[in-house]
């Protein structure tokens, strides 16, 4: 009776002190020669810093219409609906409290190419975002992002004369996010996010020589326009907790 009498004090004494720091537990405790006792502890709930590094691969469902123009003319459009487009992105944040964490995240949205009009079109979208979240008990989160996309095109024909081949515009970027974390261990999360964003395009102007008759040669200035670029993006990321 009096050896559970002490084991009983002894948990009485160490277990509050211990939990109060959030560092350690006791595992067990071994009774020694001189009556006494060994607490031996588990360390692996320790605290952590707040910071974590994640990487996701991500899956970009593109909308966006090119609009052509000849001379000043408008010539016609091309519209394109939910292009899926692979992407990667780093992301470093930080949890703010219990249920917030921003991040900084960057990410690159890997080319698009489409042969029409008589010459080859390419696309493609490097970012920077600053994401704020909300993360709920359950696993759920909502958050949204702003920053800047550098949306980059590409005009390739053998009968361009003149202008850049490649044209790059900055643009301001929005987003709102919605997703779900689950806990693998102690410092892995698994992450998957539904992103909808939104930038604009770039304006891209080269000129050409067509043979218009037989006994003169035109020159031409193509221009293609493209407006507000709409992403919709599924992505399913690690998350390591520091």
């Amino acid at each position: 009776m009096k050896k559970l009498v002490s084991i009983i004090a002894l948990l009485a004494v160490a277990t509050p002190a211990f939990a109060a720091t959030g560092v350690a537990r006791p595992s067990h405790l071994t009774r020694t020669s001189d009556g006494g006792y060994d607490v031996t502890y588990n360390y692996t709930d320790k605290a952590k810093s707040g910071w974590y590094a994640s990487l996701r691969a991500e899956l970009s469902l593109l909308n966006w219409e090119n609009k052509y123009y000849v001379e000043g003319e408008y010539l016609g459009h091309d519209k394109y609906s939910f292009e899926p487009i692979f992407t990667a992105n780093f992301a470093f944040g930080k949890h703010l409290g219990y249920f917030w964490r921003g991040e900084l995240e960057a990410g690159y949205i890997s080319k698009f190419t489409d042969e029409d009009e008589g010459f080859k079109f390419k696309l493609s979208v490097p970012y920077i975002m600053a994401n704020g979240y909300y993360d709920f008990t359950n696993g759920l989160y909502v958050g949204a992002g702003f920053g800047v996309a550098v949306p980059m095109t590409e005009l390739a024909d053998d009968a361009f004369i003149s202008g850049k081949g490649k044209k790059q515009t900055v643009s301001p970027m929005g987003a709102l996010m919605a997703g779900y974390t689950y806990k693998l261990d102690d410092n892995l999360v698994l992450d998957l996010r539904y992103r909808l964003g939104g930038f604009w395009g770039t304006k891209h102007e080269r000129q050409w020589t067509e043979n218009v008759d037989p006994a003169e040669l035109a020159n031409l200035h193509l221009k293609n326009e493209i407006g507000f670029i709409l992403d919709n993006s599924i992505s399913v990321g690690i998350r390591y907790e520091f």
